[in-house]
């Protein structure tokens, strides 16, 4: 895989070449860029120019001791699209992902951007607080997660996993599916698995939403016991300008595998207007 110097550390990317309109797509958490096998081909197929990187810290990008914050990852966003200049580009980010799609509009703007799309994302902001009492964690269960995953990483993961594609207890893409997971997430250092649950646990974007100004797809299942729809989905939508919202039935977190044929679907069907 080919890497680029980006915000000072190197991340390991993917780049389908071609003349078609750039797309890039951000990974979720404790993943890698290879967590879009499903999209990859797809959108190649369409005709675009399909952009995936790991996150600093995962697959096989640096793995620094610090940096595990949304201002950073953003720029470490900025320094990928900058080093490829990719330009007129619809960024794609799933779960933690899309925080890097909001924190870079919002700290960045949207002058290489064309279009944005937010797939089982974590904004607006998922921390309780006492304006945002409809946050989906409290501050006791981002500290247990950070626990969990620092004092018992390999057990923590196995369940996470299994949540990610469960709905109801009930398992909706098959086990060596899973497996597939639970081996993307084994190069991560475990900082970077640490550092991104506060992240992702605790950042507000809700300033960020404000400032998106190109067209945004917010898609999100709706069975989602990870990041619930009424949480984040249902949220952006409503705080996004140009906003359209795909609701997916029966739908875990990880439906970009367990239901990529919906998921691909509209993500083509919003890529083409």
């Amino acid at each position: 895989m080919p890497t680029i110097s980006a915000n000072d550390i190197t991340l390991t990317y993917t780049d389908s070449g071609g003349t078609g309109r750039p797309v890039v797509l951000i990974h979720g958490w404790p993943l890698s860029g290879a967590s879009w096998s499903d999209q990859v081909p797809a959108l190649t197929d369409a005709g675009y120019r399909v952009v995936t990187y790991d996150r600093r810290g995962f697959g096989g990008s640096d793995k620094p001791e610090g940096g595990y914050d949304y201002d950073t990852f953003a720029a470490d966003l900025a320094g990928l699209l900058d080093g490829l200049d990719l330009r007129d580009v619809t960024v794609v980010g799933f779960s933690m992902g899309g925080g890097e799609v909001a924190r870079y509009l919002g700290a960045h703007g949207s002058e290489r951007i064309h279009s944005a799309v937010l797939a089982g994302a974590v904004p607006p902001y998922l921390l309780k607080t006492d304006d945002n009492p409809d946050g989906g964690l409290g501050e006791e269960d981002v500290a247990g997660m950070e626990e969990g995953a620092r004092t018992d990483r390999e057990n923590f993961l196995d369940g996470f996993t299994t949540n990610f594609f469960s709905v109801d207890g009930e398992l909706k893409v098959t086990e060596e599916q899973r497996q597939e997971a639970l081996a993307m997430q084994e190069p991560a250092r475990d900082e970077a698995v640490v550092g991104c649950i506060g992240a992702f646990g605790r950042t507000d974007f809700r300033d960020d939403l404000a400032k998106i100004d190109v067209p945004t797809l917010v898609i999100h299942g709706d069975s989602d016991a990870i990041v619930p729809f009424e949480v984040s989905g249902k949220r952006s939508a409503e705080a996004i300008a140009d906003s359209t919202l795909v609701v997916v039935e029966a739908a875990p977190h990880g439906f970009n595998v367990s239901h990529k044929d919906e998921f691909n679907a509209a993500l083509l069907e919003f890529l083409a207007r």
